[in-house]
């Protein structure tokens, strides 16, 4: 016997046929079924298909293994010493695909994968200088220096904290 299936229709028109098991590690699509079956196409306006398709490979994994937990604030730059291998690699991706999975978690309600790809984007900027944080965002610094010394001035304490 064959698991149950539901067809999500990507942002690009194309389908993605999934277990139900596994699409259901969404909050929003689980919601959905609910309401309407899985007779019925689930449209997905602010996904692509290939990122869905790392959404779903995902949660197929989370299938049968323990979603990750990753202690905050990051202990290292280096995500594979604060979880495992597979999630570590999952999410080595060039920045617009990471950024386009962190949009579509955030959108699917899928917290494990939203909160482990919020934190490859933390241990990418972890221990870098503001310059180069601006730089890996592609933020254009417009405080005049005098503003700028205004805000480290207000915010140090911060600093003090780590």
């Amino acid at each position: 016997m064959s698991a149950e299936k539901v067809k999500l229709l990507c942002s690009d028109g194309e389908i993605v046929e999934v277990d139900v098991e596994i699409a259901e590690k969404s909050v929003l699509i689980k919601g959905l079924i609910d309401d309407s079956g899985t007779d019925e196409e689930i449209p997905l306006p602010n996904v692509k298909k290939a990122i869905l398709e790392k959404v779903v490979a995902f949660c197929a994994y989370l299938k049968d293994n323990t979603p990750p937990e990753i202690e905050k604030p990051l202990r290292s730059a280096n995500l594979a010493d604060v979880t495992s291998p597979w999630y570590a690699d999952f999410v080595n991706l060039d920045q617009e695909v990471l950024f386009e999975l962190i949009l579509a978690s955030n959108y699917l309600d899928i917290k494990p994968l939203l909160e482990l790809s919020c934190a490859k984007v933390a241990s990418l900027i972890k221990n870098k200088s503001i310059p180069e944080i601006r730089k890996f965002f592609n933020i254009e610094n417009d405080f005049t220096p005098e503003e700028e010394q205004q805000i480290m001035e207000e915010n140090k304490w911060a600093e003090e904290s780590f």
